[in-house]
């Protein structure tokens, strides 16, 4: 099997980087929001100084606007494509996507019933909307406290419900939830909307603040012994050599090769620095990082 030096992990692409395609998505969905509202500013300018402004002026703002909104959304859904989560901001991107369609459509259309065009392109936009925001929570998906994780679940059942209720009320033309239950449903759908509202600011700062108090209680909680043993053997090879590569680890962390030492200040540092960058707490950092050095080790062939 050919060797693999440990120090392939510090790369960004094998530990923390997100992949290239992921990268591209990001960083076209950045360029379609920037030209879409340069384009919006520069018809309206437009509009205003000539004093023109028809249909078409109309339906060039409104699709430039459309396309602005969608961009901002889709970078929400990518915020997750490369964690475990990663289905959610799928999810959310093909339902945008539909959104858009509609919008479209209903700009750009002239044989159709705008009313109904209208309560579709509502239902998405709901729809697409209330994914992103739960996608940018989820960015806190890792954290292992409970109080993140019962507030986690909390906001979200919150967005769940709100974007449920008045999806169900959009799609039938007003008729849900009937005369007998409107102000019953109208006091529901703001209730889950304060807890809504209330979670995604008062999360961010419980998991930051537990987060903190974590590490000045456990600056050092991962030692050596954590990633001393060897993750395989491959046929045919002593099992030494496998502890020879797994000690090279240990060397190449600067650390000594008892069992029991921390890590290295500096790799310490750069655990901190991942977690930050991440949102993922110190235990799913090395998780990956043992993760990527397996495959590494595993797609180099065998002797």
């Amino acid at each position: 099997m050919t060797p693999q030096h440990p120090a392939a992990l510090d790369s960004p692409s094998s530990a923390g980087a997100p992949p290239s395609g992921l990268r591209g998505a990001r960083r076209a969905a950045i360029i379609a929001l920037v030209a879409s509202v340069s384009i919006a500013a520069i018809v309206g300018i437009v509009v205003l100084l000539s004093g023109a402004y028809g249909q078409t002026q109309g339906q060039v703002l409104l699709t430039t606007l459309l396309v602005a909104a969608a961009s901002a959304i889709a970078l929400c859904h990518l915020a997750v494509a490369g964690r475990p989560v990663r289905l959610v901001g799928f999810v959310g991107l093909a339902v945008t996507a539909v959104a858009v369609g509609i919008g479209l459509f209903g700009i750009w259309g002239s044989n159709f019933d705008g009313y109904d065009v209208f309560l579709w392109f509502g239902m998405a936009s709901i729809a697409a909307a209330s994914l992103a925001h739960a996608n940018l929570l989820l960015l806190l998906a890792g954290r292992r406290h409970p109080a993140v994780r019962i507030l986690l679940g909390v906001t979200l059942a919150a967005i769940a419900g709100v974007a449920v209720l008045l999806i169900a009320n959009l799609a039938t033309k007003g008729e849900f939830p009937g005369v007998e239950l409107s102000n019953v449903y109208w006091r529901t759908v703001g209730v889950l909307a304060i807890v809504d509202a209330v979670g995604t600011i008062v999360l961010p700062i419980v998991a930051l603040l537990l987060r903190g108090r974590d590490a000045q209680a456990q600056p050092a909680d991962v030692s050596v012994a954590d990633v001393s043993a060897p993750p395989f053997a491959a046929e045919g090879e002593p099992a030494a050599s496998a502890a020879a590569e797994t000690s090279g680890l240990v060397d190449a962390t600067g650390a000594s090769e008892t069992a029991a030492a921390p890590l290295a200040p500096a790799l310490d540092a750069r655990l901190a620095a991942l977690e930050a960058a991440t949102g993922l707490d110190r235990d799913a950092v090395l998780a990956a990082a043992l993760d990527a050095l397996e495959a590494r080790l595993g797609g180099g062939g065998r002797a």
